[in-house]
């Protein structure tokens, strides 16, 4: 996509200001960067102590495991309509 498409947004994740520059739309951006907050206020509730780059790659690696159970859920799903498709 031509940089000219791209939608420019600042977001506010566990107190610091990003600017995002992407395809999607400005409301998917905050969403996903209000999720990425919440999961790592949800982090540091449980460890207090981490520092931020820390608490940065516990929420990566968290939101990765979740990533990876839906997309096997997702295969399993798909393996259940081929099976009863027949």
């Amino acid at each position: 996509m031509s940089e000219q498409h791209k939608i420019r947004v600042s977001v506010d994740i566990y107190g610091q200001t990003y600017k995002m520059l992407g395809s999607e739309t400005s409301g998917h951006m905050r969403l996903v960067a209000s999720m990425v907050d919440d999961k790592m206020r949800e982090i540091n509730s449980h460890n207090p102590s981490l520092d931020s780059a820390k608490l940065a790659v516990l929420t990566a690696i968290n939101t990765v495991h979740e990533n990876v159970k839906l997309i096997e859920q997702v295969e399993q799903l798909e393996e259940e309509i081929k099976r009863l498709k027949g």
